[in-house]
């Protein structure tokens, strides 16, 4: 086996010693929850035109605002960006 896979067999050893909680991650990053609807409120959007400005489905952000599912960390990340610079989401999107 190469340097390759005795690398990715260490590192699914630490994820299943991190999920057993025997060791801590390395780093942790911790985005705050944002109140989805109150963000479309203040964009002025519909949950639909929120959704297609920003790249997202409009049934996920139906889910969001009625507590069904929860934004991953990806999604937090993305939802923080909106809040602060939508314009910069859109710009990007645009290309």
């Amino acid at each position: 086996m190469g340097k390759f896979g005795e690398d990715l067999i260490a590192s699914a050893r630490e994820a299943v010693a991190i999920a057993e909680g025997k060791t801590k991650p390395a780093r942790r990053y911790e985005v705050d929850v944002v109140d989805v609807a109150a963000l479309r409120r203040r964009l002025k959007l519909s949950q639909g035109k929120f959704a297609e400005r920003f790249g997202l489905s409009a049934a996920t952000v139906r889910d969001w605002e009625q507590g069904r599912r929860k934004p991953d960390s990806t999604a937090r990340i993305l939802l923080k960006v909106i809040e602060k610079r939508p314009e910069a989401v859109v710009a990007a999107l645009r290309g």
